[in-house]
């Protein structure tokens, strides 16, 4: 069965930058399995995995627009302690959610200095080109209730 629309399809992959560091694998754990069409997972994947099939093998590289986006400035803010009310211990690297006027966002902190702490809201892979390695384990059709909610309910349609 060929990947198109409303295909859930389960792979497994490794990804890798520039460099060739591995950022991350599903290699020894469960595949990735994902509803096709339905936006979750980053473009430039599912741009490249329409019309594949089971037992296919490829590499595709991904520029960051089809990725987790650009790196972007702004994104990289100052704050004072006090927004962290009640957490008593901040370290390099917690993740918080943060309120802006466009909604959530998920921040990360990368400095400390003093009462001033630093936080991006960047992807951690904003403005990487990312290497995939991918092989296509299984491809079937999205169940009514997998189409409904918008997103795969595991290898055979099931919510676990």
């Amino acid at each position: 069965m060929t990947i198109s629309a409303n295909s859930v399809v389960a792979l497994h992959y490794t990804l890798t930058d520039d460099d060739g560091v591995q950022l991350d694998s599903s290699i020894g754990k469960d595949p990735l399995t994902y509803l096709h069409g339905g936006g979750n997972i980053i473009p430039g994947l599912e741009q490249a995995l329409e019309g594949k099939d089971a037992g296919d093998t490829f590499q595709v590289s991904i520029a960051p627009e089809q990725g987790y986006g650009e790196h972007v400035e702004q994104l990289i803010q100052s704050v004072p302690r006090e927004a962290f009310a009640g957490v008593e211990q901040l370290d390099l690297g917690m993740r918080f959610q943060a309120q802006t006027p466009q909604g959530p966002i998920s921040v990360e902190i990368t400095q400390i200095e003093g009462d001033i702490v630093t936080v991006d809201g960047n992807h951690p892979l904003a403005g990487k080109t990312l290497h995939f390695d991918v092989s296509v384990e299984t491809v079937r059709d999205a169940t009514e209730q997998e189409l409904e909610h918008g997103h795969a309910h595991g290898a055979h349609g099931h919510d676990h």
